[in-house]
């Protein structure tokens, strides 16, 4: 996660760097409901590449958006879910659909 000097200086700018692709945005919206799997989420996902799921899941994680828990299982058993930083993005989401709702 980059330092606060790193950041942006405004907000807005912040969050839209955080969450402003397409897939971070569905993929949140998947986890504000609950824990998902990788696989879960790729076929949720209808168009999103493998490279892009993990290049987004790695970077939301970097970014502190979510957690990934490896559960020791053969074979191996990975969920993500939204951190506590990323839990505050639930009102933003919850808004977006409401907006979407009305068009």
């Amino acid at each position: 996660m980059l330092t606060k000097e790193e950041l942006p200086e405004c907000p807005v700018a912040i969050t839209v760097g955080l969450i402003g692709s397409k897939w971070k945005l569905l993929i949140l919206r998947n986890l504000l409901t609950r824990p998902w799997r990788f696989n879960e989420l790729k076929k949720n996902l209808d168009g999103i590449s493998q490279k892009v799921l993990t290049d987004s899941l790695r970077s939301m994680e970097e970014d502190g958006l979510i957690t990934r828990t490896v559960f020791p299982e053969v074979p191996p058993h990975v969920e993500y879910a939204l951190s506590d930083l990323g839990e505050t993005m639930r009102p933003i989401l919850d808004a977006m659909k409401e907006w979407g709702d009305l068009v």
